[in-house]
């Protein structure tokens, strides 16, 4: 049985090496935001608004056409967390 995702973590990778991640519930919402707010907009340097749904009052603008690549990661509530604290 395949287990299903709590949340997609969405990776920016933002021209000049910036990254950021911005979190969606389901993968449903991630690509209503991508195809009907990023991708008309690719070749913008006009703000495009950039949902931090998990922070509250909190906000995220990006130009479109500085976003150089996207990872998408499904985020499992059981999974151990593998980050290491130096």
């Amino acid at each position: 049985m395949p287990r299903t995702p709590d949340e997609f973590a969405v990776h920016l990778l933002l021209e000049g090496g910036h990254r950021e991640e911005v979190r969606f519930k389901t993968i449903q919402e991630f690509q209503k935001w991508y195809s009907g707010e990023l991708v008309p907009k690719s070749a913008s340097n006009d703000f495009i608004n950039v949902p931090l749904k998990t922070i509250e009052g909190e906000y995220m603008v990006a130009r479109p056409s500085r976003i150089v690549a996207i990872r998408v990661t499904p985020i499992y509530k059981s999974s151990i967390d593998r980050s290491y604290v130096e």
